[in-house]
């Protein structure tokens, strides 16, 4: 009998609203799952929720396993873990994909060491691809080649799990892109049966404190980052200046944020947050390779440096060479002559 090659989808959700990574988790899966010819599983767990499976349809799933009970209401790792590897057991699903939230980081070992699978944290791209084993002397076909920064984010590492199933992996908000609804689509929805132990429920959730970040760089149409060679909080203080001139989110490179010149959720890169705005000015900061790979989609790019053979400028359409000191202060005059 042929090997079952459905790709399922952990489907994160807070009082009904579908987490942005599980949304682009479903639009990735549907093309792992479209690459291999197989079926695409959403599993959704909650308490009257079932009104989120057309969501997950018309974005792309062909199936939602959901799981409704009043002690998955809210997320318990416990709960949650039993009704998951029961279904992975049942079903041996090819591939389960789990977002890099602290959700997706808490459930997703869990489950993987309950079936004894391994589990690639923090990927930032999956393919399907082949493995030639010399070690077996075996090429695996159709295996999913998990990618995600290794050794600080100095190397990119490519994982594969030949003799497990599924293959699992986390991956992190922002590096693959939500598809759109496709309205009217059909997919069916089948209903998981729910049993708990006392053992299950050892946590209770007395009450919820709910903190939003101050920083959305992920949504922002235009962010101005900040890298080492801004020199220091003076020359961050010109970042942030501009950023408010043009209504931005401030954004930095890993340099900075190692230097201690502002916070990691300010952080843009491999190891940091994957953005695509209409605009990104890059004010002192060289173009690793780290820091391209989480801006190099944004529509327009301005960078200013004063070496004209850094990388940034590689991918920047505007590139100014000179001293950011002298040319921001110009760029901020400029904004609010025009607002005058």
């Amino acid at each position: 009998m042929s090997e079952n090659k459905s790709v399922w989808v952990f489907i994160e959700q807070d009082e009904g609203r579908i987490a942005e990574v599980s949304l682009e988790l479903i639009a990735k899966g549907r093309e792992l799952a479209d690459r291999l010819e197989s079926r695409l599983d959403a599993i959704l767990c909650g308490m009257d929720v079932e009104s989120l499976a057309t969501e997950l349809i018309e974005r792309g799933a062909d199936r939602v396993l959901l799981a409704e009970h009043e002690e998955l209401r809210l997320y318990r790792t416990l709960p949650y873990a039993k009704v998951l590897t029961r279904l992975v057991r049942e079903n041996v699903p090819y591939i389960l994909l789990f977002g890099a939230s602290p959700v997706g980081r808490d459930l997703g070992p869990r489950v993987a060491s309950a079936i004894r699978s391994g589990l690639t944290a923090d990927c930032t791209d999956l393919q399907i691809g082949d493995y030639d084993s010399k070690k077996d002397g075996i090429v695996y076909k159709d295996l999913l080649l998990q990618i995600r920064p290794a050794f600080g984010g100095n190397l990119i590492a490519t994982i594969v799990n030949p003799r497990h199933r599924p293959q699992m992996a986390t991956v992190r908000e922002g590096v693959m892109r939500m598809n759109e609804p496709q309205a009217g689509r059909k997919g069916e929805v089948e209903r998981v049966s729910c049993s708990f132990e006392p053992a299950d429920l050892a946590l209770e959730i007395l009450s919820r404190e709910l903190r939003s970040s101050s920083v959305h760089l992920k949504d922002s149409p235009v962010i101005v980052s900040g890298g080492a060679g801004v020199g220091g909080e003076e020359g961050f203080l010109l970042v942030r200046e501009l950023a408010n001139a043009l209504g931005a989110e401030v954004g930095a490179s890993r340099a900075a944020v190692d230097s201690g010149l502002i916070g990691k959720e300010h952080q843009v890169g491999q190891t940091g947050t994957t953005v695509r705005p209409r605009l990104y000015i890059a004010a002192g900061i060289s173009g690793a390779i780290q820091h391209r790979a989480g801006m190099s989609e944004s529509n327009k790019i301005i960078a200013i440096n004063t070496d004209p053979e850094a990388p940034i400028f590689q991918i920047a359409q505007y590139k100014i060479v000179g001293d950011l000191n002298e040319v921001i202060p110009l760029m901020i005059s400029a904004l609010r002559e025009k607002a005058k």
